[in-house]
């Protein structure tokens, strides 16, 4: 009996490691990370434009190993660095997964298995939307960029997007007659 009261702690105690590590990761990208989508002109497509989902995890050089460990967390995704030319004294570095496929079958099946506890859910949850927009091939058409650059626009920083701004969108956006 004492074996498998020894073999059930040990068990226990793995699955409170998991669900500490799982928390961890959760918690950083909760601190450090961000689902952005930018839209960028390509006048190589047909439709002149191009959505650019990232998700993204920063951090400085003296916290390297975070990253490199929660890309092995993840599988996939690559590690770069950026030259720093604020107040920090260390190179910044960022863990990016830019490969839809992954997105679509790695990030955002954890996060909808362990949600984020901050506002930037409301991000995720936009991104998981684009994401399964752009699957669908939504993104290919004028009114689905415009939904999408919609979308975008109340995503973490809010700013106005470029493709909603350009004139070739104001130029395809059927005007509506005022009430007479």
């Amino acid at each position: 009996m004492s074996i498998l009261s020894e073999n059930a702690t040990s068990a226990d105690n793995q699955q409170e490691r998991q669900d500490y590590y799982l928390g961890w990761i959760v918690g950083f990208v909760d601190g450090e990370g961000c689902f952005s989508v930018g839209i960028f002109r390509n006048r190589i497509l047909k439709n002149g434009w191009q959505v650019f989902p990232e998700f993204v995890v920063t951090q400085g050089a003296k916290s390297l190993a975070a990253l490199e460990e929660i890309q092995k967390f993840f599988g996939c995704g690559r590690i770069f660095i950026n030259t720093r030319y604020d107040n920090h004294r260390e190179p910044l570095y960022r863990y990016c997964v830019r490969s839809r496929n992954d997105i679509l079958m790695k990030i955002i099946p954890f996060f909808r298995k362990y949600p984020l506890r901050t506002s930037k859910q409301r991000d995720f949850l936009r991104f998981a939307t684009i994401i399964g927009m752009m699957d669908r091939r939504v993104h290919l058409t004028h009114a689905g960029m415009k939904r999408i650059a919609k979308m975008v626009e109340h995503m973490n920083r809010k700013k106005t997007s470029q493709y909603l701004e350009s004139s070739e969108t104001i130029r395809q956006t059927p005007r509506v007659r005022a009430r007479e």
